[in-house]
């Protein structure tokens, strides 16, 4: 089966099951065409953050990420020093790994230098795809790729540039949620909102 209905008959990817913070993300933000640097930054962070672990963590964590770091304001979080991820790695409302809030700081800073020489993440991140969103005609989850030649070509875009935990299937689940693809399957009542 490649979805799930709820109790006003709306078909659904599988993948958002039951939880109301899933059914929320996937209903109103997953594969939402997103140019915005700062919601991008968020994208990424997020993403890179779900390494190893189940969306539904992170959703759970999301309130707690934008408050710790300053509602993802890119400046704030690129003038985070040493004493500041101390403090993050101590606060049980996001993933305390000092890999991905490194990266974090880091990917701010990479921004910043992207900025600096008058372009943007959005621009970087929409290259991958020309510009224009990727519609998929998938059926079944299954059929879902973990990445793809243009998630490949991303990270190492990034890397290139200095960003950390971007390896092509964080690349491919950021193309996903900002919009870059349309992975929503046919039969899902967003995939025709999407495109």
């Amino acid at each position: 089966m490649s979805g799930i209905c709820d109790q006003n008959n709306l078909q659904r990817c599988a993948w958002a099951g039951d939880h109301p913070l899933n059914i929320e993300y996937h209903d109103n933000e997953w594969g939402v065409v997103t140019h915005d640097d700062k919601k991008l930054f968020e994208m990424l962070t997020l993403e890179g953050a779900q390494a190893g672990l189940s969306w539904l963590t992170v959703l759970k964590k999301r309130e707690g990420y934008r408050r710790l770091f300053n509602g993802f304001d890119i400046q704030r979080v690129a003038d985070f020093n040493e004493k500041r991820i101390g403090i993050l790695l101590s606060d049980a409302n996001i993933i305390r790994h000092r890999g991905k809030i490194e990266a974090t700081v880091n990917n701010a800073r990479c921004i910043l230098s992207l900025w600096d020489e008058g372009t943007s993440l959005d621009a970087v991140i929409w290259e991958s795809v020309g510009g224009a969103p990727i519609v998929n005609q998938w059926k079944a989850l299954a059929e879902i790729p973990g990445s793809t030649k243009e998630s490949a070509w991303l990270s190492k875009r990034l890397k290139k540039l200095g960003f950390r935990f971007v390896g092509a299937t964080t690349c491919y689940a950021l193309m996903q949620a900002a919009g870059l693809v349309n992975d929503h399957v046919v039969d899902c009542y967003r995939h025709r909102q999407c495109h």
